[in-house]
């Protein structure tokens, strides 16, 4: 399963190769990125963080800098 992350403020692209039932948090960690740092929208809709990733492409929005 792979979901592509744009990242907002930089417009950078992350993409996630995930198992089956990874979660959002799941992906967020992966990169380094602190949880409660990211706020992550599709189709200007927010996702939960303990969401299982069903969407391709999502944008993430970092409050602050990574880690």
């Amino acid at each position: 399963m792979l979901c592509r992350f744009t990242t907002i403020p930089d417009g950078g692209v992350l993409i996630y190769s995930g198992r089956p039932g990874d979660t959002y948090e799941t992906s967020l960690l992966y990169f380094g990125i602190n949880p409660d740092t990211a706020l992550l929208f599709h189709n200007k809709r927010s996702l939960p963080q303990d969401k299982k990733i069903e969407e391709e492409e999502v944008v993430l929005f970092q409050t602050s800098s990574r880690g």
